[in-house]
């Protein structure tokens, strides 16, 4: 399976702030290739988002957001959030009901996210062999899949 993260990456210091800055460029970039506007408030729930690699519910988004704009509404955030996942900027975590933002958004594909149940840092992992075999047995039943998300919950390597 493809990495859509490096391991060896995951072992070293992180550079956040290199993180944040290459999301936002590539979020930029892909809003203009599909002529879709990255607004600020999107920006800005965008970089909330993507603030930690931990998942985050619109809640504590929107508690988030309030420090900035003391009236937003949780429809606010919900509008940003259905627009960055709409662009594949972010995912939808449906476990956990809460998001994360695309760690390789400028790129097509299908991933499994791996979410550590105690320090709550998810990961994607490009999966592209395992919804070709899931939507293969589909299709041997005659029954054609609209969506798909594979999440695994379990510890990560720091956390074990």
């Amino acid at each position: 399976m493809k990495k859509l993260v490096d391991e060896k990456a995951l072992q070293q210091p992180h550079d956040h702030q290199l993180c944040m800055t290459q999301t936002l460029l590539s979020a930029e970039k892909i809003c203009m290739d599909q002529g879709a506007r990255l607004t600020a408030i999107r920006r800005r729930i965008l970089e909330l988002v993507c603030s930690s690699h931990k998942a985050i519910g619109a809640y504590e988004l929107l508690d988030l957001f309030r420090e900035e704009d003391t009236k937003a509404k949780p429809v606010t955030i919900y509008r940003a959030l259905d627009f960055l996942i709409d662009v594949g900027l972010v995912h939808k975590i449906e476990s956990l009901n809460a998001f994360i933002g695309c760690l390789q958004a400028e790129k097509k594909h299908q991933s499994v996210i791996l979410i550590c149940d105690d320090c709550k840092n998810a990961y994607e992992l490009d999966a592209a062999p395992v919804y070709q075999s899931v939507f293969e047995m589909g299709k041997k039943i005659q029954f054609t899949p609209r969506s798909l998300t594979i999440e695994l919950h379990g510890l990560c390597a720091s956390c074990a």
